[in-house]
């Protein structure tokens, strides 16, 4: 395959401010995964400490009531993150097709947004697990009131 012809500056540029929007949600993601994850080592200590009381403790035996809630909670946190982590493998996809693209002299406007809504749409995904998880973490007020 003959090396292509190198792109001008004027190529390389337009390819840049197409990425722009992408690479602002590969920075979003990076900090809704920050919050998940941060979510759910909360989740994981709750469990711990719930799993550490012992049966003849009789007042706090009872809070062992709250762990399937809690793995509830869990798997839908891990749900988000692997929506969340897809999401931002697509978007780096997206960004290297474009500058691919650009370095052959292909069109790429297609495949690009195929790709970006394939993103979005994964994004989504991550944030109505956490919409549910939230909702779940919500009603657990419910239950010492």
């Amino acid at each position: 395959m003959p090396f292509p012809d190198t792109p001008s500056v004027e190529q390389l540029s337009q390819v840049i401010v197409q990425v722009t929007a992408p690479s602002f949600l590969l920075g979003a993601v990076a900090g809704f995964v920050s919050l998940l994850v941060s979510r759910m080592n909360r989740v994981v200590d709750r469990i711990q400490v719930l799993n550490s009381i012992s049966t003849g403790d009789e007042t706090r035996a009872r809070l062992k009531e709250d762990i399937p809630r809690l793995k509830r909670r869990a798997q839908l946190l891990n749900k988000a993150i692997l929506f969340a982590g897809t999401s931002a493998i697509l978007t780096c996809l997206l960004v290297m097709v474009a500058f691919v693209s650009a370095f052959y002299q292909l069109r790429h406007e297609y495949g690009v947004a195929v790709l970006f809504i394939a993103a979005v749409g994964v994004f989504t995904a991550a944030l109505a697990n956490l919409i549910r998880e939230t909702r779940i973490s919500l009603h657990e007020y419910d239950m010492y009131n």
